[in-house]
């Protein structure tokens, strides 16, 4: 298991002004979210961690890594043909969740949660980089429990469980619904894949900020249809 703490990011503050669609009309708001983005910089550090994982003990809609048992037909079939995996947890870490904003600050607040997601994104792009860097792996494709009906959200448990105590590690923790604090947090599993693997072509909920893919009934229906031996 590695544990990545010295992430770089960056955050850019005109685009952060441009997403919040601010019109130039209220300097102290702005004022305020340039602030905030300074103290951000400052304080925030972000953190990833994963492992090299082997899997065994295929079935139809099944398989162990690294001695854990894991249910989904699609994640069985996207690993058809691979023995290794990446099990991974990436969070804009901790300490953004120090910064003390009024509930009433409905715009500050939404700052906030954009500058947390951008430097989530950074951890994670870099922990994708690092592995394709350092493994020698073309591309990299993964899937993160609760994406899809077939992958349950309680499987998150379970991915947790590969790497010991994540809270002690990179400050992580699994609540009792099996979401994550920090929420700006991703867990999944990477695998090298020739052609790339988007959950969201199998995914027919329609609102969704996230989506990076139109749903493809007909690719789900291959899916349910594949014949594994």
């Amino acid at each position: 298991m590695k544990i990545l703490k010295n992430i770089p990011f960056k955050l850019d503050t005109e685009a952060i002004l441009k997403q919040l669609h601010l019109r130039n009309e209220n300097k102290q708001l702005e004022k305020n979210i340039r602030e905030l983005i300074k103290t951000a910089l400052s304080i925030a550090k972000p953190k990833a961690l994963y492992r090299i994982s082997y899997i065994e003990n295929k079935n139809e809609n099944s398989l162990y890594i690294d001695g854990v048992k894991f249910t989904s037909r699609i994640l069985r079939i996207n690993l058809d043909k691979i023995e290794r995996v990446f099990p991974y947890v990436a969070t804009c870490g901790k300490e953004l969740d120090e910064i003390s904003i009024s509930p009433d600050d409905i715009m500050l607040s939404y700052s906030l949660d954009i500058i947390k997601e951008m430097i989530l994104r950074s951890a994670h792009n870099y922990l994708k980089d690092y592995i394709t860097k350092n493994y020698k792996t073309a591309q990299l494709s993964q899937m993160h429990p609760g994406s899809l009906e077939d992958w349950h959200i309680t499987q998150q448990k379970k991915l947790f469980s590969i790497f010991g105590n994540v809270e002690e590690l990179i400050g992580v923790k699994l609540t009792e619904s099996f979401l994550m604090t920090p929420v700006k947090s991703l867990s999944g599993m990477f695998f090298p894949t020739e052609i790339k693997f988007e959950s969201c072509r199998l995914c027919p909920r329609e609102v969704c900020i996230r989506r990076a893919a139109p749903y493809e009934p007909e690719l789900v229906k291959k899916y349910l249809e594949k014949d594994l031996k």
